[in-house]
Formats: C-alpha cells, sequence, structure tokens
C-alpha cells in the first residue's frame, strides 16, 4: 500500500507522505465490527419450518447470528462486545480471528432478554473460565446477575467483574473512546433496558437493538440522527401482521414506521441508519425481496455480518 501511493505521487512526495500517514492513523483508529444481526432466537429460529427459515436450514441461504457489534482499538490492542448472545462461541472466535486476540477487555450489556446475556455461560470454568472479564451492567441488570444463577457464580469465582453503569453517564474506556449507556423504553421484567452511545475523537455511534415504539421515548429521534454520525436501530420488524399472536406484545418500532418519521430528513441523514435485531420472519433478511429494496431506495441499511465501521 505504501509503496504504490509512493510511486503514484513520484515528484509530489508532500501529499504522498501525508496520504500515506492518513491511511496509518485511520488503521490504528477505533472502529465497530457487526458480528450478529438477527433477533434474539437468530435465523434461522428454533422449530421455524416456514418458508422465511426452511431455505437456512437447507443450506441455501447464510444463517445470520443474534444482533452484537464490537468495538475495537487496535492501537491498545483491546475490545469490547456489545452484548453477549446465544451465539457467543461463533462470535467471539469471528472477533479473534479479525484482532488476533482472544481476550475481551469487557462487555456491555443492553438488557437480561435471552439474545443479549445468556452467552455470559461461556465465561464460566466449564469453558473460559475467565478471570474478572470486566461486564458493563446498569443496576438492576447487575442486581440481576448478581442474585440469580447460574450468573451469580460467575461473580462468585471471579470469572466476571460487574462494573455498574449509570443512565447517561459515560463510561471513559481510554485517552480515544468513551461509551454511554442511553435507558429506553421496553419490557423491563428482570432489568433496564438501554442503547449505546460510543464516543471517539471523530465520531459518535448510536447501538440500540431493542427499543419499545419510539413515540414511548422521552427522545426525539430525528435529533438522535441529526446528533450522531452512525445508528445502528431496532428493525426487528418490517411492519404489522409479522407474526401470529398480536405484535402489541412486542411493540419493537416496525421498520416501515422508523422510515415514515423520518421521511423528509436529507438523505446524508437517512444514510446514517442501519437497521440491525432483525426478526426471522422480516423479509429484509432476504437482499431479493422487494422489501429490502424498499429500505436501500429510500436511503437506509441494513446491518450486514462481518460489515466495518470506522470511527
Amino acid at each position: 500500500m505504501q509503496v504504490s501511493i509512493l510511486i503514484l505521487f513520484d515528484g509530489m512526495k508532500k501529499i504522498g507522505l501525508f496520504l500515506i500517514l492518513s491511511l496509518n492513523a485511520m488503521a490504528q483508529s477505533p472502529y465497530m465490527m457487526v458480528l450478529g444481526i438477527a433477533q434474539d432466537g437468530g435465523y434461522p429460529q428454533a422449530a421455524c419450518n416456514k418458508a422465511c427459515c426452511k431455505a437456512v436450514w437447507s443450506q441455501k441461504v447464510s444463517r445470520q447470528g443474534v444482533a452484537c457489534i464490537a468495538l475495537i482499538d487496535p492501537q491498545s490492542n483491546e475490545q469490547w462486545l456489545f452484548d453477549a448472545t446465544p451465539d457467543f462461541a461463533a462470535q467471539h472466535h469471528q472477533l479473534s480471528q479479525q484482532t488476533q486476540q482472544q481476550i475481551l477487555t469487557g462487555i456491555f450489556l443492553t438488557h437480561a432478554h435471552i439474545g443479549h446475556y445468556t452467552g455470559l455461560i461461556h465465561l464460566g470454568r466449564e469453558v473460559m473460565a475467565t478471570r474478572k472479564t470486566k461486564v458493563f451492567a446498569m443496576p438492576k441488570m447487575k442486581t440481576f446477575l448478581e442474585n440469580n444463577g447460574p450468573w451469580s457464580q460467575l461473580v462468585s469465582l471471579q470469572n466476571i467483574d460487574i462494573q455498574a453503569i449509570e443512565d447517561n453517564k459515560a463510561v471513559v474506556l481510554n485517552q480515544r473512546i468513551s461509551v454511554k449507556p442511553i435507558i429506553v423504553p421496553h419490557r423491563d421484567e428482570f432489568s433496564e433496558t438501554v442503547g449505546y452511545q460510543i464516543i471517539t475523537q471523530n465520531k459518535k455511534l448510536i447501538f440500540i437493538p431493542d427499543i419499545d415504539k419510539w413515540q414511548k421515548w422521552n427522545k426525539e429521534l430525528k435529533t438522535l440522527v441529526t446528533e450522531n454520525d452512525v445508528l445502528l436501530l431496532d428493525g426487528t420488524f418490517y411492519q404489522d401482521g409479522e407474526i401470529a399472536r398480536p405484535m402489541s406484545e412486542v411493540p419493537h418500532p416496525f421498520v416501515v414506521e422508523t422510515m415514515d418519521l423520518l421521511k423528509e430528513m436529507p438523505l446524508n441523514q437517512r444514510n446514517k441508519i442501519n437497521f440491525i435485531h432483525l426478526n426471522h420472519t422480516n423479509p429484509i433478511l432476504k437482499a431479493k425481496s422487494d422489501e429490502y429494496k424498499t429500505v436501500l431506495k429510500n436511503g437506509y441499511h441494513i446491518a450486514k455480518q462481518n460489515q466495518v465501521i470506522q470511527l
């Protein structure tokens, strides 16, 4: 890479050197990697033999891991997961192949629904037997882990070291990165639910895989979009009628609702949004579907496994 640029800019050494330095700096800057895009049950989902999952079971269509992202700092060789999913083993391997690092610096949890914390079992003595892996959790989530097995054993054996975090209070990870939890409305049977804002020197990224209807939140979605550079937002369902039971029981914002709320925003603002946490019934899991094409036509994106976003 460096040799090619020097040849290309022969006679313009200052410009060539500037580009080399810029590329080197980019290679050392923090970045985010998508490790999964599906709802808690993954894709395909257990006991689903409908058309939406048949092609995946028959291996004609690729499986998709449960929604999870990793934050990576190449300069400090640190890496953090956001949520510990049922696909933890595959996602940890995927991350370690990317970074050549086996040790997790920490895990940020969003809430206590099965797709977001149950992967912690792999940190126990039956598998990884980690030593004081930092797990960042809100107060109710912390109490839940400390007082319910098998998670309490992870605490007592010091496989994990729970770090208490607070709504809207940034956690400084190092000189380049901070992470701020943001409480969002959701079904909070066992814990609060939070999204996260990842803040670097260059960008701000929002990760909200689970939320109830945007209208239930005390924050304005348009303002959230304007104030951040990249947003990975709850895209669980594309539209009403997608599952057999009343969808009021699982009141995620439909993708069509989110697009409608933001339709008047400029294209460069809509381009910031990547839909994630897709239910197995969601047609935008299929790149050839009309719904997938509609999302892209309207200026939005759909998160992809292995996707890397420079921060």
